[in-house]
């Protein structure tokens, strides 16, 4: 029975740890780092110009978090494979040497 109460004490600060941020922050407008970034340069710098354009902008912001997630999975697909593969080979490694 105690181990129950834990559980359900762990559940409760998870729980306000995921929405009580979010009641904060309602009335807040998130922008991404490049827009951030953009509106600082404009305003110590009226007259700067990019170096460069973007050769393709996604059709709309969900295709854009799309891809962000696929790049994110994408990268930790090839991190923790690279860190099973070497764990087992040390294992076989270390096994092989008894």
């Amino acid at each position: 029975m105690k181990l129950f109460n834990k559980n359900m004490i762990i559940l409760a600060f998870v729980a306000l740890l995921a929405f009580v941020p979010l009641y904060i922050a309602r009335g807040a407008e998130f922008a991404g780092a490049d827009t951030q970034a953009s509106e600082a340069i404009s305003t110590l710098n009226a007259s700067y110009t990019p170096w460069f354009e973007s050769f393709w902008e996604p059709p709309s912001g969900e295709v854009e978090s799309f891809l962000f997630a696929l790049q994110a999975a994408v990268g930790s697909g090839f991190v923790f494979y690279y860190l099973g593969y070497t764990k087992g080979r040390n294992s076989i490694n270390k096994r092989d040497q008894v």
